[in-house]
């Protein structure tokens, strides 16, 4: 089985669905629009499970509110996933054709029980049964997840485990079903696509593949290395030891790493962070160089949303004192650094 990066349906498709299961998100308030085609639907008659240790305003219009104890999210899915197997809810015809590993999936979740799942998640077994049993038998079936899911020490697990019930099930490929990351920040999209990922070149080109390392070294006309990067979960336990310095843009990690106690006795350790951002922000604690950047009115640009359309943005007005876009900061260290090692600064240019 495998995990997904993106939206497998479009926006205007939810309205359309015949059940949500909506796990880590709060989407009324995170993605108003998405959570606007999420009231259609359920107006229309679509069955809408909400999985969230929070009462939140969705929860208000759910059938069902799976009110699960945080972090235990692993077992609630494997136990829908166990249901799924158990009860010969699989689509056999798609497992076969489009799937492997289905037999290690099928071993791993024979103790995750909805019994035993009631003690560790708190959601009763019996409303983990008929949850597992609408979503593998209605069609239209969509899940979708935010940073409530990803955010987490185990959040691939848990995207695992949601890619699982998908690929169980065979809601993947049709209209207003399949798997849907709504993206948690703005163009985190377009920044995956562009290679902004440790693993990843443009296009998903994984770095550890000979011939996209070969073509990428041709046309950058530089030697890459074919050794994968650190995630940013890895790069924050590396901290102050395998990690000395950090370059921060667009984030504040002392606000939403988790475990901030010990990120904060990391970061201790680390001997030089640079701060790009446009407002003060808890990492500016540790910064030894701040760079003012523009924001979206700032700046011309194009930001890529939740299901890849492209959004031409215009800058409105000029952004104050020294600030300046994102690119034109990371454009003018890549020159002054290419200079100050003699390397050629066209290409940067």
């Amino acid at each position: 089985m495998f995990g997904a990066g993106a939206m497998t349906n479009s926006i205007p498709e939810i309205r359309g669905t015949d059940l949500m299961f909506v796990i880590g998100s709060n989407t009324t308030e995170a993605h108003p629009i998405i959570a606007m085609e999420m009231k259609r639907a359920v107006r229309r008659g679509a069955t809408l499970i909400v999985a969230d240790p929070r009462a939140i305003w969705l929860t208000t219009i759910a059938d069902d509110h799976m009110q699960i104890k945080p972090g235990t999210d692993v077992w609630l899915l494997n136990a829908m996933a166990h249901v799924i197997i158990n009860e010969d809810l699989t689509d056999k015809k798609f497992v076969a054709e489009h799937t492997e590993g289905f037999e290690a999936v099928r071993d791993a979740v024979q103790d995750y029980t909805p019994e035993e799942a009631e003690k560790m998640c708190g959601v009763s077994a019996e409303l983990i049964r008929r949850t597992a049993r609408s979503y593998a038998t209605t069609r239209k079936a969509g899940i979708y997840y935010t940073l409530g899911i990803t955010e987490h020490s185990h959040g691939t697990d848990n995207v695992y485990a949601l890619a699982n019930l998908v690929l169980l099930t065979g809601h993947l490929g049709g209209p207003s079903m399949g798997l849907n990351p709504l993206r948690g920040q703005n163009n985190v999209q377009g920044a995956n696509d562009a290679g902004a990922s440790p693993i990843y070149y443009p296009g998903y080109q994984r770095v550890d593949d000979t011939e996209s390392q070969a073509k990428f070294e041709k046309l950058w006309k530089r030697d890459l290395s074919p050794d994968p990067g650190l995630n940013l979960n890895e790069m924050m336990k590396a901290a102050g030891d395998q990690i000395r310095a950090f370059f921060v843009m667009g984030e504040d990690i002392l606000l939403s790493e988790p475990n901030v106690l010990a990120l904060e006795e990391r970061m201790n350790r680390v001997e030089f962070v640079v701060l790009q951002d446009i407002f003060p922000n808890e990492t500016l604690r540790y910064a030894d160089v701040v760079f003012p950047a523009g924001n979206f009115a700032e700046k011309e640009g194009v930001f890529v949303n939740s299901e890849r359309r492209m959004q031409r943005v215009r800058k409105a007005v000029n952004p104050p004192g020294e600030a300046r876009a994102d690119w034109e900061i990371l454009l003018e260290l890549g020159r002054r650094a290419s200079a100050k090692r003699n390397l050629d600064p066209s290409v940067w240019s």
